[in-house]
């Protein structure tokens, strides 16, 4: 299944730095290990703000919410998921 998930990460301020670049670095390595096995298909940042748009590839909502769990930015995000479904005019024959 597809899913549009966007994310907007507010790190709190009072976070000393070096502990925010520990939680983005492995935030980093876990988001490429997710693009490399296909299940993070696409990731976009929105030009000016701490956010981005991404396609996921996930089994179901459960494998889906699994994965998101996992992002160490996790408990400073706010996320918005779009289950997706191909659409019938689409000229393609695949989702990629």
């Amino acid at each position: 299944m597809l899913f549009q998930v966007e994310m907007t990460v507010r790190i709190p301020a009072e976070m000393p730095t070096e502990v925010a670049d520990e939680i983005k670095a492995r935030e980093k390595a876990y988001a490429q290990d997710l693009q490399r096995a296909g299940i993070w298909r696409h990731l976009w940042r929105h030009a000016g703000l701490y956010k981005n748009t991404s396609i996921f590839d996930c089994r179901d909502n459960a494998h889906l919410h699994e994965v998101l769990m996992g992002l160490p930015l996790y408990p400073y995000m706010k996320v918005e998921i779009t289950p997706l479904c191909r659409h019938p005019s689409s000229i393609h024959e695949d989702d990629r």
